[in-house]
């Protein structure tokens, strides 16, 4: 016996609910700097190791000579419509800051905005559901937060970490003569475009799930390796923005070797037919004068260039001596797609080539 009741409406995808998913919800990079350009006025106390000035992954206060605290905040609307997924991604994504600080996850604590009025209970009881599987994994307490009755579905994580003062990875330290190694494949963005046009196949959502819901342990492991300096992961902004990001934090000129940058299956196929956000448009138009494309690049290549990655992987920047051992690190953590994807390198002007 069907236990819906005759006029009950079907609930509608959480999908469609939101007019952007996962980390292509972010405002575009040059609309932020534009939002952003008056606060590095604010005063700066010594402790604050990192702050606002090289759009760090997360703040760092030093609290004593051994410990510093690693604070960050993440939140999004849905990039998928089981809502147990959407949770989990979105937990995965918050605490991923953490460990791209160099730092070990202590504490979460739970953004919720939901329509109340449009979602069932369960449904919004799963997603909470979903960030606290994710915690229990990276083995953390949810140890509260704060509910709002929101237009569109909203959940995240305030996530709270410690690390050592001098094991502290910014964003902005890489050196001249560094390798770029990536650890997750691109195309989250990509293939979170055809699910929401209901072109993803059973496979290439398990692919997507997979690669969203894995978390960046090797980072602390990373930052104890003398040979890394500079560390951060790929989200909204896409992986040329975030490269471009290490690339003006320290000053260099940073080159990718594109045949080797690590894609998902099926992804290119699915760029090709038009499976692009309007994040990927929008990053692009925020930072494409300081991106050099090689000639003939397709458009599908620069979408994938550009595309927004919900729970990407780890960016490091190290010595050409430590490759190995940054490899070994991924390895051992079980991300064997882990690939060297470029250099760093000096030059009169920061920016970004693709070759």
């Amino acid at each position: 016996m069907n236990a819906t009741l005759p006029n009950t409406p079907a609930e509608p995808r959480l999908t469609s609910l939101s007019h952007g998913g996962g980390c292509g919800c972010k405002i575009a990079p040059g609309v932020l700097a534009e939002i952003l350009k008056g606060t590095a006025r604010l005063p700066v106390p010594p402790e604050l190791l990192v702050g606002i000035e090289t759009a760090d992954d997360a703040a760092v206060y030093q609290l004593n000579e051994d410990q510093a605290l690693v604070a960050t905040t993440d939140f999004f609307m849905p990039i998928v419509d089981d809502p147990y997924d959407f949770g989990r991604i979105a937990a995965t994504n918050a605490i991923s800051d953490v460990y791209a600080m160099g730092g070990k996850p202590i504490l979460a604590l739970a953004l919720v905005g939901m329509p109340i009025n449009v979602l069932r209970t369960q449904t919004i009881a799963r997603i909470l559901e979903g960030g606290e599987s994710v915690c229990r994994a990276a083995g953390i307490p949810l140890a509260g937060g704060h509910t709002i009755d929101s237009v569109e579905p909203i959940y995240g994580l305030v996530a709270l970490g410690l690390v050592h003062p001098k094991r502290v990875k910014r964003n902005a330290d890489a050196r001249a003569g560094d390798v770029l190694v990536l650890g997750k494949p691109l195309g989250v963005g990509i293939l979170s475009a055809a699910l929401k046009k209901e072109r993803l196949d059973a496979a290439g959502y398990e692919r997507m799930i997979a690669t969203t819901t894995r978390l960046n342990t090797p980072g602390p492991d990373l930052a104890a390796l003398e040979g890394v300096h500079a560390l951060t992961d790929v989200t909204g902004f896409g992986l040329a923005g975030h490269a471009l990001e290490l690339a003006r934090g320290a000053g260099l000129s940073l080159t990718l070797d594109w045949s080797a940058v690590p894609v998902l299956d099926g992804v290119r196929e699915l760029a090709r037919a038009g499976m692009v956000t309007g994040a990927s448009g929008r990053n692009w138009a925020g930072y494409g004068a300081d991106v050099a494309l090689p000639a003939g690049f397709a458009e599908a290549e620069r979408a994938l260039l550009t595309d927004p990655q919900t729970s990407g992987g780890l960016l490091v920047s190290c010595t050409p001596e430590s490759v190995e051992e940054v490899l070994a690190v991924f390895r051992r953590h079980g991300f064997a797609e882990a690939a060297v994807i470029g250099r760093a390198e000096a030059a009169g002007a920061s920016g970004l080539a693709v070759r």
